[in-house]
């Protein structure tokens, strides 16, 4: 019989997350982040001196936009600076990271994790059913860019979420909307993501099995990951191939 990696020995299918989790996209997404956010609190720097300064790659990201659909990604830093957080200045941030985002993401600039897609062959051997799952309105593109559209069944990108009317992370209605799709109760169905909203959502939504994914591969951002939600925490998808229960 085929060989199942333990994480997923009580599961019938897997909902991914997609940037930083099967592609190498995340760091893109921050870096168009600060372009943005810098370039907008240069021109509308908040009246509290204390709350000035650049958007920090490293603490911002995390804890404000990870995970998150860019409307609201862009409200919750410029609320926590004190800025405007009316529509249009919301929408005028989003879209200058949207619009910096695409140009690196259509310069062939963002590969799929090669142990994520290791780990994606597995479980497809094993019969589990698979999904990726994004805030974002560009994962069909970019999973097809980087040829692993082909091994999920199922997909639920910001577009549909849009169409849905499905909340942000942390709700979990992103993942509910998959797994439903996949035909999979939450219970039976395992969580892969790399933010602290989406391992949050994974817990709220009450899902067999949550993995976190810590790139930055420090203990405060692994303990981050296991206070929001998360049963394990891994730096890379392949190592879970290292511990494997036969079924």
């Amino acid at each position: 019989m085929t060989a199942l990696p333990a994480p997923f020995k009580d599961v019938t299918s897997v909902v991914f997350d997609t940037d930083g989790v099967i592609t190498d996209s995340a760091r893109v997404h921050a870096a168009a982040w600060k372009a943005a956010f810098d370039s907008y609190l240069d021109e509308h720097p908040p009246r509290d001196p204390a709350l000035r300064g650049p958007f920090d790659v490293t603490t911002d990201y995390p804890r404000y936009v990870d995970g998150k659909s860019r409307l609201d990604g862009a409200a919750a830093f410029l609320a926590a600076r004190g800025a405007d957080t009316s529509r249009d200045a919301v929408r005028t941030v989003a879209e200058d990271k949207e619009a910096r985002y695409v140009a690196r993401m259509r310069d062939g600039g963002i590969p799929a994790y090669p142990g994520t897609v290791r780990l994606l062959h597995v479980l497809r051997g094993c019969g589990i059913r698979l999904a990726a799952a994004s805030a974002s309105r560009h994962a069909r593109e970019l999973l097809t860019r980087t040829k692993v559209l082909d091994l999920f069944d199922v997909l639920v990108d910001g577009a549909e979420a849009g169409r849905l009317g499905l909340p942000g992370k942390p709700d979990p209605a992103l993942f509910l909307e998959a797994a439903r799709r996949l035909g999979a109760p939450p219970g039976r169905t395992a969580i892969v993501e790399d933010a602290l909203a989406g391992v949050e959502a994974g817990r709220r939504g009450g899902f067999g099995t949550v993995v976190g994914v810590d790139r930055a591969d420090t203990p405060r951002s692994a303990a981050a990951l296991r206070e929001h939600g998360a049963d394990l925490v891994v730096r890379d998808l392949g190592e879970l191939l290292d511990t494997e229960v036969t079924e």
